[in-house]
């Protein structure tokens, strides 16, 4: 089956960076856009970017832009985030996800890894 596992997730301090990995297995990895998602306490999960097989990205949720930069490696079916000087407000869960559309809306995903926390300190 399908599984999607984020992780490099962690407590660090605002100004600093955090990668993020999500290894896929179960897929014709290439095949698929891949997604980050993020959810803060009490918030809608809310898209972050996206990149197609090409290392096409969609634009950047504006909150992460200019910060953060999205990357995938086909061949090790794996996604990742480069998460540069981070925020408080950028403490959430992050999810990886994939899709067959061209999207930033949740709802377009079909599979979801489990998250991986992300706690940034002021």
């Amino acid at each position: 089956q399908v599984q999607l596992v984020e992780s490099g997730g962690g407590l660090v301090q605002a100004g600093g960076s955090l990668r993020l990995s999500c290894a896929a297995s179960g897929l014709t990895f290439r095949k698929y856009i891949m997604g980050w998602f993020r959810q803060a306490p009490g918030k809608e999960r809310e898209f972050v970017s996206a990149i197609t097989w090409a290392n096409r990205s969609l634009p950047y949720a504006d909150s992460v832009k200019g910060r953060f930069t999205i990357s995938r490696d086909n061949a090790k079916n794996t996604l990742y985030l480069q998460m540069n000087n981070l925020k408080p407000e950028d403490t959430a869960v992050y999810y990886c996800a994939t899709s067959d559309r061209w999207t930033t809306d949740a709802k377009g995903y079909d599979y979801w890894g489990q998250g991986t926390q992300v706690t940034v300190s002021s």
